[in-house]
């Protein structure tokens, strides 16, 4: 979005959000093999603590954002069998940096794993495998058995997660209008209610005992046709995500009854601030967290 980074972080918690969710994209910390750059995590942290807040680590090969899987280039001509344990290593790299850090509350392993119809792993074998998230289910737990393991269900609203690994809680995403680049090539508003998404939370709760976030509740743009987020105008960016609708998200994560509410998209409120001169995302979010 061509914002600095840290000024972003500052913005965020001066605006009253003490919760994170970050990430450890291996081809980020291990441009090379065995060579690794922790420095971006590190004054993430840093910075956190300085603020009290508090961190989910997201660790694995898939992780948030386009592509979702980000593996490094090195490991382009190795086969699953090759790149898995060496992607197991990172994530021990990882976990033991991190792990005494006051400001980590839990792990998240993978995102949206089984996802097939979002994200860029094709050619990329094993990069479903369910053995290699159980696999780094059990290396979290052998490595940390003191920080909570969160999964992110695979779907919106169907499907039911019965398989191993089970964790301590599972996550959802929650998008209500994005661009439908198959079918209608509209903006598609998704009909489901907020009490369903209260029903699948409260269910999994009595079935087996599992708690559920909103792990991503849409609080940014979502441009047509693919587009940058940064070559699409602000009039069209308003037809998906502007300040009303924003406050409206917000009371429909409320409305489902789920405690744990992240918002995907606070890059992008200082983005419209700083880069649009439209402070109006940033403003309601001040409220709702200050609230």
């Amino acid at each position: 979005l061509g914002v600095d980074p840290q000024t972003t972080m500052k913005a965020l918690l001066n605006a009253g959000v003490r919760d994170f969710r970050l990430v450890s994209y291996w081809n980020d910390g291990e441009p090379a093999k065995g060579q690794y750059d922790f420095s971006q995590l590190d004054w993430q942290f840093k910075l956190a603590q300085q603020y009290h807040a508090k961190i989910i680590l997201t660790l694995g090969l898939r992780q948030p954002r386009w592509p979702e899987c980000h593996k490094p280039k090195w490991t382009a001509n190795e086969s699953e069998i090759q790149w898995q344990p060496q992607l197991q290593t990172y994530m021990q790299q990882v976990i033991e940096r991190y792990k005494s850090s006051p400001s980590l509350s839990s792990y998240q392993i993978e995102n949206e794993f089984f996802l097939k119809g979002f994200g860029n792993c094709d050619g990329i074998p094993g990069a479903e495998d369910r053995q290699r998230l159980i696999s780094e289910d059990n290396l979290v737990k052998e490595l940390d058995p003191a920080h909570q393991i969160i999964i992110g269900r695979s779907n919106n609203t169907l499907g039911w997660p019965v398989g191993k690994p089970q964790p301590d809680s599972f996550s959802i995403s929650i998008y209500q209008r994005v661009w439908d680049a198959n079918a209608t090539h509209r903006y598609l508003e998704y009909p489901q209610p907020s009490w369903l998404y209260a029903f699948i939370a409260g269910w999994q709760r009595i079935v087996d005992h599992h708690d559920m976030i909103i792990g991503e509740l849409q609080a940014e743009a979502w441009p047509p046709h693919g587009r940058d987020i940064t070559k699409t105008s602000l009039d069209e960016q308003n037809k998906s995500m502007n300040a009303s609708r924003l406050k409206d998200r917000i009371g429909f994560g409320k409305a489902t009854g789920m405690r744990q509410i992240y918002l995907w998209g606070a890059e992008y409120w200082y983005y419209r601030e700083v880069k649009l001169h439209d402070p109006s995302l940033m403003q309601v979010a001040q409220q709702e967290f200050n609230h």
